[in-house]
């Protein structure tokens, strides 16, 4: 994903410098811009750090630095590395999706330390790096207005962008979209589950195609569906094991804090839980389409048999 966002930086002509833990990505950047001329207007320029010190460096102040790594230790790793390095007033952004716990502690140390923080969740998957990507901002508000114009190109032409308040609030918007992505990805897939066993011989690419023309069950994940049914309706090649990200678990988790019933996405959720080793479900219609939809809005891997 952040491959795709550097692109659409580029393409809107802001000045970038890049930096990945391994150097195959940044291979593949340098051959891809090599013979772009920036000074013609029609991009903008781009470098590549050879290190997170050397990243640093070849900012202007205020710094904006922008993390699109797996959340986690690796994350924490990083952002711990780049707190000693920036000054007070620089910007730094975690655009993974973390759990909004820690993003709300991240945000009060370096807060401490006088530096801005933001926690941004992106959404959108594969697709958004020509629609356009919904970004939710959390944190230092000063710190969103100053990059607005980096979230106006992320988010061109049909994304959008909001803030929600201080500390780990957009993370939290984020956790709460993923659970419910598992309830309607779960539904939509039992729904054509039943309908690839009904006595009719149904053409569900036909069924799904009715169903996107105003029902209320059309919309982005209908989308994705009608791609695989055009590719593979039977998905016979499919091995329902799905994977879960954490932000459905962590959904849960709050829901139960709060005291607020989330059945469907509790459901969602032990459905992929028990596809890790129960064979029935990987066997199924339902759990092969999930695995699929998975793929087709986030590019995440597909078992095959």
């Amino acid at each position: 994903m952040g491959k795709r966002m550097v692109d659409k930086l580029v393409a809107d002509k802001h000045e970038i410098v890049v930096w990945n833990r391994s150097s195959g990505p940044l291979e593949e950047l340098l051959e891809q811009y090599e013979n772009l001329e920036p000074q013609s207007g029609v991009y903008g320029k781009l470098s590549v750090a050879a290190s997170v010190p050397d990243l640093v460096d070849r900012l202007r102040k205020p710094r904006v630095i922008w993390s699109m790594l797996p959340s986690g230790e690796v994350t924490k790793a990083i952002l711990n590395r780049l707190s000693d390095l920036v000054d007070p007033g620089d910007i730094i952004i975690d655009g993974a999706n973390s759990n909004y716990k820690d993003t709300e502690k991240r945000y009060e140390e370096f807060k401490e330390r006088k530096i801005k923080f933001l926690g941004v969740g992106v959404s959108g998957g594969i697709i958004s790096a020509t629609r356009g990507y919904p970004l939710m901002a959390g944190g230092n508000k000063s710190a969103y207005e100053y990059i607005k114009p980096i979230l106006k190109s992320l988010a061109k032409p049909y994304g959008g962008f909001e803030y929600f308040g201080e500390g780990g609030a957009g993370h939290f918007v984020k956790m709460i979209h993923n659970g419910i992505e598992y309830g309607i990805m779960q539904s939509l897939s039992e729904g054509f589950a039943v309908l690839q066993k009904a006595p009719y011989k149904f053409d569900l690419l036909k069924i799904a195609n009715l169903y996107q023309k105003g029902t209320l069950v059309s919309g982005f994940m209908l989308d994705r569906a009608i791609e695989i049914l055009e590719k593979n309706p039977d998905l016979g090649d499919v091995r329902g094991i799905i994977e879960e990200s954490g932000e459905a678990g962590w959904t849960v988790e709050q829901a139960e804090e709060e005291e607020v019933d989330v059945a469907s996405i509790k459901y969602a959720l032990n459905y992929r839980r028990r596809s890790q080793t129960d064979r029935n479900i990987q066997k199924s219609y339902t759990a092969k389409l999930i695995a699929s939809l998975r793929n087709a809005f986030g590019g995440h891997e597909v078992k095959k048999k």
